[in-house]
């Protein structure tokens, strides 16, 4: 990991009274760097805040929006949470597949696209929702998904 990432890391731990609440921001910044949190990162992030690396994967690997593998340019969430699934993520995750060739957990060839399913994106109010990297995208239908996968091409 390079120096300015660790620096950064270290900062964030001293903005908390114990270098623990600092983990989730870490483990963005130390995701940022290289596209994902390889076993590497994780030590160093380990390291760097004073935890056990078994502590910091486990709680990397928690979470949905840490990625312990390679991911491609892009990363597609498709919320499957009960709004979501009542108002026709299932449509939604269907055209993706088909628009993108892949299914759930994998990346095109081509590198671009990752699609992968979220538990939940915090947007009931407006499902179903889709995540694409940090974009929010609400109240999406299979006939928007062309116009949004072109944002990103």
């Amino acid at each position: 990991m390079k120096e300015a990432a660790l620096e950064e890391i270290r900062r964030l731990a001293g903005l908390y009274e114990h270098r623990r609440s600092a983990l989730l921001p870490a483990l963005f910044v130390a995701q940022q760097e290289a596209g994902y949190l390889s076993p590497a990162a994780l030590e160093s992030v380990a390291e760097a805040l004073e935890l056990p690396v078994t502590e910091v994967t486990s709680v990397a690997s928690f979470y949905g929006l840490f990625y312990l593998e390679p991911v491609g340019r892009h990363v597609v969430h498709v919320c499957t949470n009960l709004s979501c699934m009542l108002n026709g993520c299932q449509r939604v995750l269907s055209r993706l597949q088909e628009v993108m060739g892949i299914r759930p957990g994998e990346t095109t060839p081509d590198g671009r696209f990752s699609l992968r399913t979220a538990e939940c994106l915090a947007a009931c109010e407006e499902a179903p929702a889709v995540l694409v990297d940090e974009d929010r995208w609400a109240a999406v239908s299979p006939e928007d998904l062309e116009t949004m996968l072109d944002r990103y091409r």
